[in-house]
């Protein structure tokens, strides 16, 4: 069983494997999620699938007579969730991860965002800031071909500074391919801290403390 963090790491390690690239001086083995070596062409923040098949629908309704209006309803209400509940934020970090899109997955992070996890290889405490987690999971987003992520229930809920804050321990299934083969499955429980300036905006999630191993 393996941890987020690690998952993430060793998607840009395979990654790096496979395109032979040197170490530039300077860089950090601990933490090999290098921002110049993970930057995509702009077309990879989307997958291309996906990409083709909101044309091909974009498209069908453009000259479709028979297509549903705005008034009907929209059809991918049902992937978006509400981002002023807690479920509807879970529901929209699960569909950033399985749709492998950063443009999905940024907004739901706070500015000062903090990724915390444990070092098992080198017994040791370490976390992340938002520039970093973006170049990690742009990494992992790339080098997945399958991710699917499943949150189970919710172990503990706080909610304080009159519904401004709420700390969610909650447990999840993940599983991730990666390009060559590889697989990582894990299992565990996340502990996120969501922040909002008030009750009527969407959450954003300030700090993540991974416990997939605890």
């Amino acid at each position: 069983m393996r941890d987020v963090g690690r998952a993430k790491r060793e998607a840009h390690m395979s990654r790096t494997d496979r395109h032979n690239e040197p170490t530039r001086p300077g860089q950090d083995h601990a933490s090999p999620f290098s921002p110049s070596s993970l930057l995509p062409p702009p077309s990879s923040l989307f997958p291309l699938p996906l990409l083709s098949l909101l044309i091909l629908l974009l498209a069908l309704a453009a000259c479709n007579p028979f297509a549903p209006s705005l008034e009907e309803g929209d059809p991918f209400g049902d992937l978006l969730g509400d981002p002023t509940t807690v479920e509807g934020f879970f529901t929209n970090f699960r569909n950033a991860y399985e749709l492998r899109d950063l443009s999905l997955y940024e907004p739901l992070l706070d500015s000062a965002f903090v990724f915390q996890y444990y070092d098992f290889d080198n017994q040791v405490e370490r976390e992340w800031g938002f520039a970093q987690e973006l170049e990690s999971t742009r990494g992992l987003f790339q080098n997945a071909e399958l991710i699917r992520l499943s949150w189970n229930q919710i172990i503990t809920q706080d909610v304080f500074d009159a519904g401004r804050q709420t700390r969610v321990v909650r447990s999840f299934n993940l599983t991730v391919a990666l390009e060559g083969g590889d697989a990582f499955r894990t299992d565990g429980n996340v502990n996120f801290l969501l922040i909002r300036p008030d009750t009527a905006s969407a959450w954003a999630l300030r700090r993540w403390r991974d416990e997939s191993e605890l």
